[in-house]
């Protein structure tokens, strides 16, 4: 199996998933996601996630279509040169190989879907400001999360082909990342509003499209009598989340960066990480006041991975690899929920 065929095998998988929880094969109409509904939903990609961990542990080799030891040594020597594979048979390196691999799908995954819980967030504030109806947010949520999926596909393999051009990049990431932990560190909670008519993807949309004014059935297009095509603002709020992710995207992308190099890796992590978000959002909307210091934790979390990307060369040498970072981040979500449950915020 190549790279691009495993590649396809694996989007038609997710593809087919995603139709089944967006409920295409049901006659009804558009219905608002119930708390038990968005809960299952949730477990289940999580679920996906995990079996797709043990498979990378057991058949990690198939992503890079890798046959032999001259393939092995070629793929680790461009995403892992940090492991030592040993000098043992074929098959006791692609083991070691492969633990790693799986190690930062996970690791990688981990952090993503953390990430995630600032986009859910958002999403809420975008709905509650294009006053979009609940029964419509599923729908939009999935083809909009679609869309993102396309533009982080393009984000993370430009990323890796800069990382492998120019490696001073993964310190101006670092940097980056860093910058953006304090950040969230520092800042003071407020409200945002969101202004529909200043937005400038609204903006662009309406300046070479024809908007129709008002929601038509939950449809993307509407075609009138005199056969113009209006797109609709449902529509536009689809475009509006799915370039709203890729802005969040700036941030974790890089993050990953810092667990894995491999594009395939990054690329699976996110995918796994950002389809369950359409779930998150409806299991976590419901529950939004329940982890008031998830945002410090977050902030932390980018702050450590920006430091580990600038000291990766001394924490290698250290070994500190990617079980220790592993460690640390699960520590850091453990303590800001802990803290969340122990110190609730007052109404």
């Amino acid at each position: 199996m190549s790279e691009t065929l495993f590649f396809l095998v694996f989007s038609v998988v997710v593809m087919a998933v995603m139709l089944v929880d967006l409920g295409v094969f049901k006659k009804e109409g558009a219905a608002e996601v119930t708390f038990k509904e968005a809960g299952f939903w949730s477990g289940a990609w999580v679920l996906l996630a995990i079996v797709f961990y043990v498979f990378l542990g057991y058949n990690g080799a198939m992503v890079h279509g890798i046959q032999d030891v001259a393939g092995l040594r070629a793929v680790q020597q461009a995403y892992a040169p940090h492991i030592d594979l040993g000098s043992g048979s074929y098959f006791d390196q692609v083991a070691i190989f492969q633990d790693n691999l799986s190690l930062e799908f996970i690791t990688g995954y981990l952090v993503e879907y953390s990430l995630s819980a600032d986009n859910v967030f958002v999403f809420i504030l975008i709905f509650n400001s294009f006053g979009v109806q609940k029964r419509y947010y599923k729908k939009i949520l999935v083809w909009g999360i679609l869309g993102a999926i396309v533009l982080r596909l393009i984000f993370i393999f430009l990323g890796a082909a800069l990382l492998q051009k120019f490696d001073w990049i993964i310190y101006l990431f670092g940097a980056f990342l860093v910058y953006t932990g304090v950040k969230i560190l520092l800042s003071k909670e407020h409200e945002e509003e969101i202004n529909p008519g200043d937005h400038p993807v609204v903006k662009l949309l309406s300046k070479y499209f024809n908007v129709y004014k008002r929601n038509v059935i939950g449809r993307f297009f509407v075609r009138m009598k005199t056969g113009k095509l209006y797109i609709t603002p449902i529509f536009v709020i689809v475009v509006v989340i799915a370039f709203t992710d890729i802005l969040f995207a700036v941030d974790s992308i890089p993050a990953i960066f810092s667990i894995s190099k491999d594009p395939y890796i990054v690329f699976f992590s996110n995918v796994f990480a950002v389809m369950g978000l359409r779930s998150l959002f409806f299991f976590l909307s419901s529950l939004m006041g329940l982890f008031r210091f998830l945002p410090m934790g977050l902030g932390v979390l980018l702050s450590f991975v920006g430091l580990k990307m600038i000291g990766h060369h001394y924490l290698e040498q250290w070994g500190f690899g990617t079980l220790a970072s592993l460690g640390v981040i699960l520590g850091i979500l453990s303590v800001s929920i802990g803290l969340s449950l122990l110190f609730p915020e007052k109404k």
